[in-house]
């Protein structure tokens, strides 16, 4: 399929191609840095710095051991302090919390763990009241099977929500057992399919048992879902996430997918479900019936599995009236040894400055002409921490890669997201943690399905799982979610009750009450560094290209950002080894000065304000820069 090639195309794409056809890009749209982007409308949300909330792990204010719409009350103070703009809640929504909210049990209520909706209500006045907006998760693939629609729709063959989801009679093979109705295989590894007795049928699930497709050929299920958009806007939600959006039209008649594993029945099925033949002509009746309704909100995509920029694009495009942004996943997969639908997207591999350099140049002037528009982010809920992933946590390093992935990310093109505990530094759980500490239904699916094996093979020996668990403890998706870390006190401060899930070990050193008044902190970078990109809208504005040298530099990324008169150069040293870089001046002057507005090798105790600390002449052809381990400089012209 067209799909498939593309991506095994962009895959192949080496540095020299991507950077020759960034450029070629660039050459062939205006020549000034500005008219085209100037035709792109300046809205809040891609000026802003959106700040993702994990509900659960954020504030606990009651002492169940669960954080709570109260508990994110108290911490707005602070998050407006750093520099937040808009939170994005992962689902609070009624749920029997399978899979941590993203089984929505009730579209139109706040699951009683989280408060009620009169807490929503307030905690929307007290972020309004401070000029903040708040974003909602909206899981709108799939619903729990506790939902009164699949309680219905299973209830008997000819209930009238009975088409609400994907129903299905079994096949029979040639010795008479029963088999699913096609090959596909969920998320989980597993027959996406589940037998229900009462019905004598069965019904799709592409995630988890307790989570059956929503059958979106039904024009009452689109219906509903806008009714319960509707229901949040008009109650003052600002915009909305939509989680796996891109999965919401399955190929017709839901045949059997391609054979790939000729020893399995079960076959990955993505070219079934992704990016799926009506999936767009959902979200432009979506944005027909709801969206274009409410002024100035905002939407954003999560769309997975998908590799092909065209493909992606057309998602964002204004013309196409969809969405505004999607997320695309791209950075997130390079340190991953396989696709996401398959389990050894978590085990990790060693990844490259080559294949982070070419990621980033990729996307940040693709179809800027068209008004494309990015999403930045290193961290989600579903990843593990990025100091762990990309810098290096170690006690000598932990702080300044921290603040080397700050930079990285304020000096991107794009609408900004920051994950919570991202601006104190927070990193990957121990090592020493035992699987029973996990509780990801995604990571205990995968050490169990390994453990299986492993122990049929042993015939009774012992099993080795140190592996597994080494890989879950750099990319499983609970790192993301221990507890907050605001203070040394028991639980962090967390809360008062036992938290639902372990808190990290080294809470004690790295928390916000000990970063908050020290200005060599990684909390001060953060804040300084969002500061930064605020008065500068070169770094959200402007144009991007790759410096010319040290293009293929094992460990530095260089590149420059310009807009109009403007126009800055940032270094990013990826190493804990110094490395240098020359490459000619990209300025249109033969000469200029240079002042450092940022850098992560500042002295303990010492500001570096946003004014001239240090200068530097840039002559034409001749810069050259010694950059210490995991040193970034951010320079302005």
């Amino acid at each position: 399929m067209d799909h498939e090639a593309n991506i095994v195309r962009i895959h192949e794409l080496s540095i020299r191609d991507s950077v020759s056809l960034l450029r070629s890009t660039m050459s062939s749209s205006t020549s000034s840095n500005a008219t085209h982007l100037d035709l792109q409308r300046r809205v809040w949300w891609k000026e802003a710095v959106i700040y993702q909330i994990y509900p659960s792990s954020f504030c606990d204010s009651n002492g169940d051991g669960i954080g709570d719409i109260n508990g994110i009350i108290t911490k707005l103070d602070y998050l407006k302090d750093l520099g937040v703009d808009a939170l994005w809640l992962c689902p609070i929504f009624k749920s029997p919390q399978v899979d941590m909210g993203y089984d929505i049990s009730d579209y139109c209520d706040i699951d009683p763990r989280y408060g009620t909706l009169q807490d929503w209500d307030r905690l929307v006045a007290e972020m309004h009241a401070r000029n903040m907006k708040i974003i909602m998760d909206l899981v709108a693939n799939h619903t729990s099977d506790q939902h009164e629609w699949f309680q219905e729709s299973r209830s008997s063959n000819s209930n009238p929500k009975r088409d609400w989801y994907y129903w299905r009679p079994p096949k029979f093979d040639a010795n008479g057992e029963r088999l699913p109705p096609n090959n596909w295989k969920s998320m989980q590894q597993v027959s996406a399919w589940d037998w229900d007795e009462t019905t004598g049928e069965y019904y799709l699930h592409l995630y988890d048992q307790a989570q059956p497709d929503l059958n979106w050929e039904n024009p009452e299920v689109r219906a509903a879902v806008h009714s319960a958009m509707k229901f949040w806007l008009d109650r003052g939600c600002d915009g909305f996430r939509l989680d796996v959006i891109n999965k919401i039209s399955k190929v017709p008649g839901l045949p059997d997918a391609p054979i790939v594993n000729p020893d399995e029945y079960l076959q990955p099925a993505g070219v079934m479900y992704v990016n799926g033949p009506r999936v767009h002509e959902f979200i432009k009746e979506m944005d027909k019936n709801v969206l274009s309704k409410y002024d100035e909100i905002m939407t954003v995509g999560e769309v997975p599995m998908t590799q092909d920029m065209d493909a992606l694009a057309k998602y964002v495009l204004p013309a196409n009236h969809e969405l505004n942004m999607v997320f695309q996943f791209q950075l997130m997969e390079i340190d991953a040894s396989g696709p996401k639908e398959h389990l050894r997207h978590l085990e990790p591999k060693p990844w490259t400055v080559e294949e982070l350099r070419e990621v980033v140049s990729r996307w940040q002037m693709y179809r800027r002409e068209d008004g494309f528009w990015n999403t930045i982010f290193i961290e989600n809920h579903d990843t593990g921490r990025s100091v762990s992933r990309f810098g290096s946590d170690t006690p000598q390093w932990r702080a300044v890669t921290a603040k080397l992935l700050a930079m990285l990310q304020i000096t991107q093109s794009g609408t900004l997201y920051v994950y919570q505990g991202e601006e104190i530094g927070m990193a990957n759980v121990p090592t020493s943690w035992g699987i029973e500490e996990y509780k990801d239904v995604a990571s205990l699916v995968y050490y169990n399905q390994i453990l299986r094996e492993r122990t049929e093979r042993a015939k009774g020996g012992a099993v080795d799982m140190s592996d597994i668990l080494s890989a879950l403890q750099k990319k499983g998706r609970d790192n993301a979610r221990t507890p907050m870390q605001w203070d040394a006190s028991e639980n962090a401060g967390f809360g008062a009750g036992t938290p639902w899930m372990r808190v990290n070990d080294d809470y004690k050193n790295w928390n916000v009450q000990e970063q908050l008044n020290r200005s060599d902190s990684t909390l001060a970078f953060w804040k300084k560094a969002l500061r930064l990109r605020k008065e500068h809208e070169v770094l959200v504005y402007g144009d991007f290209r790759l410096l010319d040298e040290p293009a293929h530099h094992e460990t530095v990324f260089a590149f420059s950002r310009s807009l109009g008169k403007a126009f800055v150069i940032v270094l990013l040293n990826f190493s804990d080894k110094e490395a240098t870089v020359n490459f000619e001046h990209a300025s249109a002057e033969e000469t200029s000065e240079a002042t450092l507005l940022l850098s992560n090798y500042e002295e303990a105790g010492a500001e570096i304000p946003l004014v001239p600390t240090q200068m530097q002449t840039f002559a034409h052809g001749s810069f050259s820069a010694k950059l210490r381990g995991y040193e970034g400089r951010i320079y302005s012209m």
